[in-house]
């Protein structure tokens, strides 16, 4: 786990400046990779390779990057983990292609794999997550190229006459001529979603590599084009394309369904036990983070099972009770015998992290578990450099209540007329969430706190057509972000959740609502979280279950294997049951989460109040004050607009923070 950056010049640049500037660039990304740095510069091409690296496996000097491939003909910055680097030295060796070895790290059996095979056919050998930069000296090209489902982050773009490219935003910044005026089109997108999604950044001409894609460009540099490039479009000399498709693969796996469940299962075990072997390799300290729910305890209770040591995992606890999920994981802990740490968090502890996040996150990023995601992995940084986590479990088995919540509700409420949908929509929200919370407790609903599920599904039942459209009001956060905007889109954005259904050739419903969260959820909120929060602290985060391998298993099974009774996941509980009894694990599903409505109306009250004023909003002229001062004024007064003002307020505060002479 690293960071690098890197630009490709063009006529107007000083070369002499060409080394510092790269430097200085890197530098940025310290925090990703404390213990080495390098720059490599070719002043007469006009490019430049930055890296700072996280020594993780061979922490020799024969793991520095920059790396030259032993042909010399390739220059590789590599960001993440090829797990099966081993397999891969061991075919090359095998066909008489292997170089002499200098080192054991898997840069340089990358390196190798790409100069023997080239990068297209490496990317599809290759297990792992990463980002690269790969220059080749004879072509004279640049590629860059980002794994399979968007693990590591990779942005590219156009500053001044240049070619940029780094991990993180800040790295990017650095440069003279950076954009940083933004783009209203991502941020009518980040309203919607409460992150900026791929392609887009928050800035003009600055994109995101999608996951499973690869853009090559020449020394000849095309100028900035007007909109981002979609995979397959070619732009003068620079070629984006898609390497790695999620739905070409399922169209294709939904010819090979597994015959039974049983086969299947012990297929799914056996792939994991594979997965975590090579995931538990690392040449420092490595542990887990356990919350007690299905996706984190089955990682834990395999890797606990291939240690002949107490695997050490990590936890965050609140003093409120409802937000508290440490007793489960302690009790978990408890019973397979892990070096378990444990930290309850006070309110004061969490709200300190908050003036943090916009440095963390570079963009406006507003998913509210990133307050306890940084302070775990501050935890755990104190005594690992690798953390296994639990994330992907949800999209791939079906474990979040929208998979099967949203379906039986449309079921009982498709037959009324759009009008009285909307009416009932209204008397839902009129309800207040703390009594939607009591009721749902007398009711003993397996929700977890049902007030907000309960004015979420209000909000939706006023639109939607269909289990598609249910589904896209579900994860829309602000559905009407122009009525915001003081400066409208010049152009309506593509999203890839406006995908026609048919094109993702899933017939259930909730199949497709999996998909989509893999393309869009998956690396645009969860994946950027852990990356951005687990980087801060210098840790290195592991995602057993987005081994590609694991995910094509978990599209072999048919839906209703996965979701029965109204739970999901089955396939992970059969095999989570063997270790764990269920009673430690049933409980209903609550995600990683803070009472942030509350410290609104409480200590983060006058925060708010700050960044939400009419005289600053004015003076921005980015936003209408009107309809924001009119929700901040219903939150005071009880009603639940939590997730809405968060996005406002994490806009507001990565502003304060990057635009400060404003």
């Amino acid at each position: 786990m690293c960071g690098f950056a890197g630009l490709l010049t063009g006529p107007s640049f000083d070369s002499d400046g060409l080394q510092a500037t790269a430097t200085q660039m890197a530098a940025a990304l310290v925090h990703r990779g404390p213990d080495d740095g390098g720059v490599w510069c070719d002043r007469e091409a006009g490019i430049a390779l930055a890296h700072r690296r996280l020594a993780i496996l061979d922490l020799s000097p024969a793991g520095h990057q920059p790396m030259s491939s032993a042909c010399g003909r390739y220059i590789l910055a590599f960001n993440g983990e090829i797990y099966n680097h081993l397999e891969l030295r061991q075919q090359l060796t095998a066909a008489g292609q292997a170089p002499a070895w200098r080192g054991h790290s898997d840069t340089e059996t990358l390196l190798a794999a790409i100069a023997t095979w080239g990068l297209p056919n490496t990317l599809d050998r290759a297990v792992g997550m990463f980002a690269l930069a790969l220059w080749d000296r004879h072509q004279r090209t640049l590629q860059l190229a980002r794994d399979r489902f968007g693990e590591k982050p990779l942005y590219y773009g156009w500053i001044g006459e240049s070619f940029a490219f780094a991990s993180e935003l800040k790295a990017l910044r650095t440069l003279p001529h950076f954009p940083s005026t933004i783009d209203s089109s991502a941020l009518a997108l980040y309203l919607q979603y409460s992150y900026v999604p791929a392609p887009y950044s928050i800035h003009p001409h600055i994109y995101k590599l999608e996951p499973g894609c690869r853009l090559e460009l020449g020394a000849d540099l095309p100028p900035a084009p007007s909109s981002p490039l979609q995979p397959g479009d070619r732009w003068g000399s620079l070629h984006l394309q898609r390497w790695y498709s999620l739905p070409s693969r399922i169209q294709k796996l939904q010819t090979d369904l597994f015959p039974d469940l049983n086969t299947a299962q012990a297929q799914l075990e056996q792939q994991l036990r594979q997965t975590l072997s090579q995931q538990a390799i690392a040449d420092v300290p490595l542990g887990a983070f356990l919350s007690g729910g299905i996706d984190s305890s089955t990682v834990v209770a395999l890797l606990q099972q291939q240690s002949s040591q107490p695997i050490r995992t990590f936890t965050i606890g609140f003093a409120e009770a409802s937000f508290d999920e440490s007793p489960h994981a302690r009790a978990v802990a408890q019973h397979l015998g892990t070096d378990h740490h444990e930290l309850t968090v006070t309110t004061a502890e969490a709200q300190a992290v908050i003036p943090q996040l916009p440095t963390t996150y570079d963009e406006p990023f507003a998913d509210s578990s990133q307050i306890p995601t940084s302070l775990v992995c501050h935890m755990a940084r104190q005594q690992l450099t690798v953390a296994l986590s639990g994330d992907g479990g949800d999209e791939l088995f079906g474990g979040y209540n929208r998979y099967f919540l949203g379906p039986r509700v449309w079921n009982r409420i498709a037959w009324l007329p759009q009008p009285l949908r909307r009416r009932l929509g209204s008397a839902i929200a009129k309800v207040s969430v703390n009594r939607w919370d009591r009721l749902g407790q007398a009711l003993q609903l397996p929700i977890h706190r049902p007030g907000d599920k309960a004015h979420q599904l209000a909000s939706c039942l006023r639109s939607v057509s269909n289990l598609d459209d249910l589904y896209r009001s579900l994860v829309t956060k602000w559905p009407d972000p122009d009525r915001l905007l003081r400066h409208l889109p010049q152009s309506r954005p593509i999203q890839l959740l406006e995908s026609p259904p048919e094109e993702l050739y899933l017939p259930e419903p909730e199949a497709r609502m999996m998909l989509w969260d893999s393309l869009t959820y998956l690396p645009d909120d969860i994946l950027c979280k852990v990356d951005r929060a687990a980087m801060a602290t210098s840790l290195e985060t592991r995602v057993p279950f987005l081994d590609h391998r694991v995910v094509e298993l978990a599209w072999r099974m048919p839906l209703d294997w996965k979701i029965q009774d109204s739970q999901g996941k089955w396939p992970l509980r059969r095999i989570l049951y063997q270790s764990v009894p269920p009673s430690l694990i049933d409980r209903p599903k609550a995600g990683f989460g803070i009472p942030v409505g509350d410290w609104l109306r409480g200590p983060l009250r006058d925060w708010a109040e700050d960044l939400l004023s009419e005289a600053r909003l004015q003076r921005q002229g980015i936003f209408h004050s009107q309809p924001i001062r009119e929700l901040w004024q219903q939150h005071l007064d009880g009603r639940d607009w939590t997730v809405r003002l968060w996005i406002i307020l994490m806009f507001q505060s990565w502003y304060a923070t990057w635009h400060s002479s404003q």
